[in-house]
């Protein structure tokens, strides 16, 4: 079986595990998306749902943000972790956006990544979630079951995400990355797989 065939099988199997290929991350607006994207660095997606709820309130606009005292927003998004430089990124995001971009969040890798924080992991996520644009997010759990799977032989997020891109359907590639999240968590542990439910195992390498 090539690594084309896996691929789609997988996309396949992962359809019908999670039909709801959703975003873990609360966020109303694509501005409250990148902002809690940003949060998410070295925290968990839960943590961050928990804490955006406050911030979204007192910070509405993109405007809100560029004139934000960062050391309020620290307050708020402390529990986050690296609350310092989120907050000053946070701030730098939205006073570039609104300098560059007119006010509008980039709807393309090259322009969000110039962003304060913004990397490919995050503007994949907003070209495919706000944009609908084919977008492959290599986070933790997409690039562990890519490897397993026997997909990618690598552990360089710009490299998975690279590989990926040619293997997988363009329209199916951002609820695919979706789908591993949520596959990652409730299957594919990191540590103590559970191969004998997975809807992937007549297929996948299990390369650990």
């Amino acid at each position: 079986m090539t690594k084309k065939q896996i691929a789609i099988n997988a996309v396949e199997a992962l359809k019908k595990s999670y039909p709801d290929a959703i975003c873990s991350l609360n966020a109303g607006n694509p501005l409250e998306l990148l902002i809690a994207t940003r949060l998410s660095a070295q925290c968990t997606d839960a943590r961050v749902n928990l804490v955006t709820p406050a911030l979204f309130e007192k910070y509405k606009t993109t405007e809100d943000y560029a004139a934000a005292d960062a050391d309020d927003i620290a307050e708020i998004i402390h529990s986050c972790g690296f609350f310092r430089q989120k907050s000053k990124d946070i701030v730098g995001i939205a006073q570039k956006i609104i300098s560059d971009f007119g006010g509008k969040v980039p709807d393309n890798i090259e322009d969000l990544t110039t962003l304060p924080g913004v990397g490919r992991k995050t503007a994949n996520l907003i070209c495919g979630d706000v944009y609908g644009k084919p977008a492959v997010v290599a986070d933790t759990h997409l690039i562990r079951i890519s490897n397993r799977l026997g997909l990618v032989a690598t552990k360089d997020p710009y490299k998975v995400e690279l590989e990926l891109k040619k293997l997988l359907p363009p329209a199916e590639s951002n609820d695919f990355c979706h789908r591993c999240v949520l596959h990652g968590r409730a299957v594919c542990d990191s540590r103590k797989p559970k191969c004998e439910i997975c809807s992937m195992s007549e297929f996948c390498k299990k390369i650990i």
